[in-house]
């Protein structure tokens, strides 16, 4: 479904952060992303949803391909028309808009409106505590339900390929348990990227990646990665523990 090849990307012309690196994903697949902070992983999420130009950043060698088609050279919002849709670190929603004018924005490339009723509705079942304030303005809503306002947005146009930058992040241990259940639903039978901060996110993974450097070193299964002795189960304990269960 998606081929990232033999890619090299730029910051602010001089700073080299992917190295030359290749992955491809499956449909339906589940993969996790996992390495040190610096390691490229965001960067690879820009470059597949086209936001590396917000950062200075730019792909200088090798191509982005979705179901066959280069899409490396197209804008953002040509790239969520073609079925990509992103969930970014930080709750990025829209603070002046209530919770169902967010839930609208998510839904903009849509046209079918029956559709976008089903979207809706299947957002406000997954996440009651939005369906409470579906009125309320989404900057007074905690920062646990900013998160689930920001994964529920991203749904609204049923993406095929959703990419989730550390979804989870930042909210308490709570919240982040059910954020946790409601992704695993929505990742069974979905093509879904997650950047992990969660060994947990690992272990649910079809295929994991583990990036050092610009570099992807390891990939496989949990299991097998764990067992084989090598960077995946040698990682340093500090940067194991922020991705170990709470």
């Amino acid at each position: 479904m998606l081929e990232i090849a033999n890619l090299e990307v730029v910051y602010n012309e001089v700073i080299l952060v992917l190295r030359g690196l290749s992955i491809e994903v499956r449909d339906g697949q589940i993969v996790a992303l996992l390495g040190a902070n610096g390691a490229g992983k965001t960067t690879v999420t820009r470059a597949v949803t086209g936001l590396l130009d917000v950062h200075e950043g730019k792909i200088t060698k090798g191509s982005v391909t979705l179901e066959g088609r280069r899409i490396d050279g197209d804008d953002p919002s040509a790239i969520v028309r073609s079925g990509i849709t992103q969930v970014m670190e930080g709750r990025r929603v829209f603070a002046e808009l209530t919770v169902d004018e967010n839930l609208i924005t998510g839904g903009i490339t849509n046209t079918d409106r029956k559709a976008i009723a089903a979207s809706h509705d299947r957002v406000m079942t997954m996440f009651p505590l939005l369906a409470d304030r579906r009125k309320d303005v989404a900057g007074y809503l905690s920062g646990g339900e900013q998160q689930m306002l920001a994964i529920g947005r991203a749904l609204m146009t049923n993406p095929h390929l959703l990419i989730l930058d550390e979804a989870t992040s930042a909210v308490d241990p709570e919240t982040e348990q059910a954020l946790e259940h409601a992704l695993a639903r929505l990742s069974e039978g979905r093509t879904t990227i997650s950047i992990a901060h969660r060994l947990s996110t690992a272990e649910r993974a079809d295929l994991v990646f583990v990036f050092d450097d610009g570099h992807v070193v390891e990939r496989g299964r949990h299991a097998d990665l764990a067992a084989a002795g090598g960077v995946y189960s040698g990682l340093h304990e500090s940067w194991l523990g922020s991705i170990r269960d709470r």
